[in-house]
């Protein structure tokens, strides 16, 4: 008896809510009300098909063990039961029924976008996200901050890796709590798909197409994500972190933002009256370089063709220096080559220009300034 009672009571502890909960190969609740409708959903499902199941298979077995032949059963003779084809017929009907009505109404609030308080553009880029606040003027790159040393070095003796490993970016999105934040969501080059579990936000990203998601979070805190959809050779690099302040912080940081966009426009201005040393040039370029082109030309120039070329001996970085700056700011159409215009500062520009032209035996001896790069992109 107590056994049986034992069994009973770590059945139920087994299909408590919270036991669920807290399995690691669970689905997550997520920080969202709408993730938690989505949980919800999962484990009613989950719950109708296990129950379906004991039922089956106990008839299944019992009928095998207790009507076999051994022990003289004799199986029914009968044709055409009305009785049993109205039960299942209606029975499937009641089950579809029971998960489709809570189904349909969770999926309507997934795609309700109306009334939002916050807009903001998404749009993926090999291999980096590009956020744009609609109606504040801010918009920035958000990239891998994982050291390159660390993912790419084989022989496993790098520093030691933080818990956040690949999924550490050096500016996150930024939304307010309790605020319902549209996405926008589109992509410069291939498909990719911004993927938050927590918000229960997993949304495409298409080039030439605008994809809609949106998401309300209770509370305060850091969230992760990735992209979700193969998008290239460094897909597994292009984590999601999004900051969620109460609405005070989230105030404050828009004033920051402005003010930094400010100082940066100032700057901008300043550097075009600069003249950089070569060797401030080379070694800002050489650092600009490996923080954004050696993922396609390879840290040794060589690129990895035909999707990516070379750049030592390269006719674009032995050439025409214009035709060089342009490349670099405007991108190339049908390629893979990115735009870094609103990526990177013109002393920036100016500097992995001249890098790319005199390391790797081009030694062309051309030093670009800013404002060079400034009066090529003028034209």
């Amino acid at each position: 008896m107590k056994r049986r009672n034992l069994g009973w009571l770590s059945l139920g502890s087994l299909l408590s809510y919270s036991a669920w909960a807290d399995m690691p190969l669970n689905l997550t609740q997520g920080a969202t009300e709408v993730s938690r409708n989505v949980y919800d959903l999962h484990m009613l499902v989950l719950y109708i098909c296990t129950g379906i199941g004991i039922i089956v298979f106990g008839i299944m077995f019992w009928s095998m063990i207790f009507h076999r032949k051994s022990k003289g059963a004799k199986s029914a003779s009968f044709h055409e039961s009305t009785k049993i084809e109205i039960l299942w017929t209606a029975i499937p009907i009641v089950i579809l029924i029971a998960m489709a009505v809570p189904a349909t109404s969770t999926l309507i609030e997934m795609e309700d976008n109306s009334n939002a308080d916050v807009t903001i553009q998404i749009t993926g880029s090999q291999w980096k996200w590009h956020y744009k606040y609609f109606d504040q003027g801010i918009e920035y790159y958000s990239v891998l901050s994982t050291p390159r040393e660390q993912y790419e070095n084989h022989q496993s003796n790098s520093a030691i890796k933080n818990e956040h490993y690949l999924l550490e970016v050096d500016k996150p999105l930024v939304i307010p709590a309790n605020k319902k934040v549209r996405f926008l969501m589109t992509s410069d080059d291939v498909i990719h798909s911004w993927w938050v579990p927590a918000f229960a936000v997993k949304q495409d990203a298409n080039p030439g197409f605008i994809n809609e998601a949106w998401t309300k979070v209770d509370q305060p805190g850091i969230y992760r994500g990735q992209c979700a959809e193969l998008c290239g050779k460094d897909h597994g690099f292009m984590p999601i972190v999004v900051e969620v302040k109460s609405e005070a912080d989230y105030q404050n940081w828009l004033i920051e933002q402005q003010q930094l966009i400010a100082q940066s426009a100032e700057a901008e201005k300043a550097s075009l009256n600069s003249s950089l040393a070569m060797d401030e040039l080379m070694q800002l370029g050489e650092q600009v370089y490996l923080a954004n082109c050696a993922a396609c030309h390879q840290p040794t120039g060589l690129g990895l063709p035909p999707a990516f070329p070379a750049l030592k001996n390269s006719p674009v970085a032995t050439g025409d220096i214009n035709e060089h700056i342009i490349t670099v700011f405007n991108g190339r159409v049908g390629t893979g080559m990115q735009g870094y215009g609103k990526q990177l500062t013109l002393k920036e520009i100016a500097a992995v220009v001249t890098y790319e032209r005199n390391a790797w035996g081009n030694n062309t001896g051309d030093s670009v300034q800013p404002a060079d790069v400034n009066a090529a992109v003028a034209k």
